[in-house]
């Protein structure tokens, strides 16, 4: 504590706390699972060429030690805490304090139900795969701890999914794009999941229906028409190679629900999804039921979803809100997170943490969201690469405020439609992202799991940086804070290069920001702080370090190591 000195007299050591910055290889592990249940072993494998024999693995959460052991071999296996609900940080290192070499690190997530901090991926496509490229797939998935995979377009017509011959379903069957799905390729990406412990979920619209559908008992009366005289269908437009428009029902409509919970019955029957990922076309503007009446789309979303859990009860269910659209009914709905696919107008950084906390709100705390924001749009386009800056202050933003990317599959995912790859990851994009998902995960109990946003005054003691509250412009580093009972989160994200606050960045001019190192900074604090630390994505692994502080009343300060794209700092009151 200081004791006869002003603020401005501050004098912080260059380190942080009592260490340099470790020195970081990038060796390789893995586990064997996206997620673990409370006392289940974790089965660890990782290239252990060239570590000395005094090499050490730790296990901690949220930056303090709860288990360490010398590592021996290149496997082993560690019993989860029986606490839920909880991510863990497993660290091997070498060294003593003061000279320390992180070789690698990884998270472990033990929760017993995967929505509860959804990590989303997808697959798109079912061609004839063999088990060696559906186990590449999934390995790389399950590095990322991704925990649910949505199947997009898996099926054949959107009103009968799953075609069948008699009581057996068809070996193959076209998608509305007119590619082969082998029902053996969906059904083998199951259960290798399910090997992994992740969830998979089928995605079908809630309301389409083919071309030809009345002769497979499908109602004109269910349908949604553009006028009062149930003259036009309502219809969403599709040319060659596509097999079909797509035609919309009414999903408050009973019987259309009925039909179609029974095509869901004959998928759960023949295929173990886990549940349903409900889609939509968003807000079609005036619209007609078939008697006349008019028909507020956004109205009929919370039925349907109560409809599909009173038919399947076991089985999940998330609702896509199409820029938000619906999405107040969809959460208050029994739906078990919340997913955004987001559009213009919100395309800057601050519009993805307004739909987050928005999400927040209308779920009560209770339903963390999943965005599908499609970075690098245009460039999509074409052929070439994404730009790493570009994704990575998108998942730095969604991240620090509490949400996850859809991004993930068999490749990076520029474009709505999912089997675009295009666009392919640079080596320097490949291995960050592995940091990042292993940084959400670790620290998920501070990222996902409540609190609340405040305001906590944070200036510089040397310049190094300019901070300002959320949002900022170019130029300066922008403090998220967040109140979790005795803690107090900061979140540094770095927008001193910046170069777009569209978070899209369609022609991948986003620039990477310069490293800041040791910059000296001051907080107004709420109490006697016990301890500070800090955490990136972006150094060592997203390993913990212990800083130095000094507090005089309400003022403390302390040196943040470094800062690249972004960095948690975590105070804890006494």
């Amino acid at each position: 504590m200081f004791s006869g000195c002003k603020p401005e007299e501050i004098v912080l050591p260059e380190a942080p706390g009592n260490l340099t910055t470790p020195s970081y290889n990038h060796v390789k592990i893995s586990t064997d699972k996206a997620a673990y249940n409370p006392g289940d072993k974790v089965n660890f494998e990782i290239d252990n060429t060239n570590l000395p024999a005094s090499t050490t693995v730790r296990y901690r959460y949220l930056g303090e030690l709860i288990a360490e052991e010398i590592l021996q071999g290149n496997t082993w296996t560690w019993k989860t805490p029986m606490e839920d609900f909880r991510g863990y940080m497993v660290e091997v290192y070498d060294g003593i304090e003061g000279a320390e070499t992180i070789y690698t690190s990884i998270a472990v997530d033990v929760s017993s139900d995967w929505t509860r901090f959804p990590r989303y991926g997808f697959l798109s496509d079912y061609s004839q795969l063999s088990s060696g490229e559906i186990d590449a797939v999934l390995d790389n998935l399950c590095r990322h701890h991704i925990n649910g995979l949505q199947f997009y377009d898996w099926h054949n017509k959107h009103h009968k999914p799953l075609p069948m011959n008699g009581s057996i379903p068809a070996d193959s069957w076209k998608d509305i794009i007119n590619k082969d799905v082998y029902f053996s390729t969906v059904k083998n990406y199951i259960d290798a999941a399910h090997s992994r412990n992740m969830r998979s979920m089928f995605y079908n619209l809630i309301y389409g229906a083919w071309s030809g559908a009345d002769s497979d008992g499908v109602s004109e009366e269910w349908y949604v028409y553009t006028d009062k005289t149930h003259t036009n269908r309502d219809f969403h437009p599709l040319s060659s190679p596509f097999l079909s428009n797509i035609y919309m029902l009414d999903p408050a409509n009973t019987n259309w629900q009925e039909y179609i919970l029974r095509e869901n019955q004959v998928v759960y029957d023949h295929l173990d999804f886990d549940g349903f990922h409900m889609d939509q076309l968003g807000d079609r503007g005036t619209r007609f039921k078939y008697n006349g009446t008019s028909l507020n789309l956004a109205q009929t979303y919370e039925p349907f979803i109560e409809a599909a859990k009173a038919d399947a009860p076991e089985k999940k269910n998330v609702m896509n809100a199409v820029n938000q659209y619906g999405q107040q009914g969809i959460s208050a709905a029994p739906t078990d997170f919340l997913y955004t696919e987001v559009w213009s107008p919100n395309d800057t950084y601050k519009d993805l943490s307004n739909i987050i906390r928005i999400n927040e709100n209308y779920g009560a705390g209770a339903k963390n969201t999943v965005l599908a924001a499609y970075v690098n749009y245009d460039l999509a386009n074409n052929k070439g690469y994404f730009n790493t800056a570009s994704v990575l202050m998108t998942d730095a933003v969604i991240f620090a405020f509490g949400g996850s990317h859809l991004e993930l599959g068999e490749h990076m995912l520029g474009k709505e439609y999912f089997p675009n790859d295009n666009l392919d990851m640079k080596a320097d994009l490949i291995q960050a992202l592995v940091r990042y998902y292993d940084f959400m995960t670790a620290y998920q109990n501070l990222l996902r799991d409540g609190g609340s946003f405040n305001q906590v005054s944070v200036s510089s003691l040397d310049g190094k940086i300019t901070p300002g509250k959320w949002p900022v412009s170019a130029g300066s580093v922008a403090v998220i804070a967040k109140k979790k009972e005795k803690l107090q989160i900061l979140h540094l994200v770095n927008f001193k290069d910046s170069q777009t606050d569209e978070w899209r960045d369609n022609s991948g001019i986003q620039a990477a920001p310069g490293l800041i190192r040791n910059a000296k900074i001051m907080f107004t604090s709420e109490g006697v702080v016990k301890k500070i630390w800090t955490a990136s994505p972006d150094i060592i692994g997203g390993v913990s370090r212990r800083l130095n502080f000094e507090q005089l009343k309400d003022k403390v300060a302390f040196t943040l190591p470094e800062l690249k794209y972004w960095s948690m700092v975590v105070i804890e009151y006494e």
